[in-house]
């Protein structure tokens, strides 16, 4: 039974809840740390203020590229012709309806299959489904190499879209750490002053900017990996099938073409959230496994020829990965010298006071 129109209502109202949640701790982040502490607090602060929005300006951009792309769906060519959906409809024998789809699948460039070896056919949407295609059942809707459906961005992310979510991923964990990066010197120095209304704002700000930077960049290395691999969350959990089998690599055509799918041959595009990833999303070149002779000769001779930009784009990617690990550590090592400065200003304040104390009592 189809959920009634206002429950199906309340449902698309409530899926904007976490947005809303996100743009609230973001705007309320630019507050403090633009209002309470730069400029209320320490007014020459103008090269932090440049940087900050920089970081900023490019993480909204981004962030609302992956909410408002309307994920890409199958084309016509993808649906039952009217003679062959008629037939598939009435039949109610799956080995004949497989037999119609088959028939139909020929002329198209599709080469996975279900786990049972079956074409992949959206009865929903009434399509077959393309390579790396996947029903949607929020956005109720296939989509085109769809990785995942994110709640922080109330959309799908595939085809149309992932470019735009690995930047949005990759310019939050640079907000992130510019705020964590100015503010903790600050955040030290709070911790022995009176409480205020600034003091609040900015030891909060930096504890939230901390946590999701941690969390962002571990959600942005996987990513990453997945680029690296040519693969979709989707398929990293289940290997797409092929005619000869499943085969978790089939989309892999090496590192730097495996890049260059997502963000583009022009690199010069790579950090903007523009649309530059190549193909059409229908159809996508195999490893080797659907390739005729010629076709995997030539794969082979593209993938052993690694220009040296390649090669070097896998050393940065490796050296990236490594930068970020340090930043975590960095980041652990910092909130526990924290608190041990804390610490050691508590007791040192303690033992002062106690001092005093003493030596009022002496002259008296």
């Amino acid at each position: 039974m189809a959920p009634s129109p206002a429950l199906r209502c309340c449902k698309r109202a409530l899926n904007w809840v976490p947005v809303l949640f996100i743009n609230l701790v973001v705007g309320w982040s630019y507050y403090a740390y633009v209002v309470e502490l730069c400029v209320c607090k320490y007014n020459h602060f103008f090269s932090y203020l440049v940087i900050f929005h920089i970081a900023f300006a490019m993480f909204i951009w981004a962030y609302w590229k992956t909410i408002w792309s309307t994920p890409a769906s199958p084309s016509k060519a993808f649906g039952l012709p009217r003679q062959e959906k008629e037939l598939y409809e009435r039949e109610e024998r799956a080995e004949v309806q497989q037999e119609i789809l088959k028939k139909v699948a020929r002329s198209l460039p599709v080469y996975t299959r279900t786990a049972g070896g079956a074409i992949r056919y959206c009865n929903y949407c009434q399509v077959i489904k393309p390579d790396r295609c996947h029903h949607c059942s929020t956005c109720e809707m296939c989509v085109l190499k769809m990785d995942h459906h994110c709640p922080w961005v109330n959309n799908c992310v595939g085809f149309s879209n992932y470019k735009y979510f690995v930047l949005f991923l990759a310019y939050a964990s640079l907000y992130c750490a510019v705020i964590c990066a100015t503010v903790v010197r600050y955040f030290i120095k709070f911790w022995t002053l009176a409480d205020t209304h600034a003091k609040f704002h900015i030891l909060f700000l930096f504890f939230v900017a901390a946590l999701f930077f941690i969390s962002i960049v571990s959600l942005l290395t996987y990513h990453l990996w997945l680029v690296g691999k040519n693969r979709t969350t989707i398929e990293a959990f289940r290997a797409p099938v092929f005619t000869n089998g499943p085969d978790k690599n089939g989309f892999s055509l090496g590192f730097g073409r495996n890049v260059a799918e997502v963000f583009g041959d022009q690199a010069k595009y790579w950090i903007l959230p523009v649309f530059s990833s190549l193909g059409d999303g229908h159809s996508f070149v195999t490893r080797l496994v659907h390739l005729d002779h010629e076709q995997a000769n030539s794969v082979l001779q593209q993938n052993g020829k690694r220009p040296v930009f390649l090669l070097f784009l896998n050393i940065l990617h490796q050296f990236f990965l490594l930068c970020l690990l340090c930043v975590n550590l960095y980041s652990l090592i910092t909130a526990l010298l924290m608190e041990r400065l804390t610490l050691v200003c508590l007791v040192t304040m303690g033992n002062t006071q106690r001092m005093t104390a003493k030596r009022k009592l002496v002259h008296c």
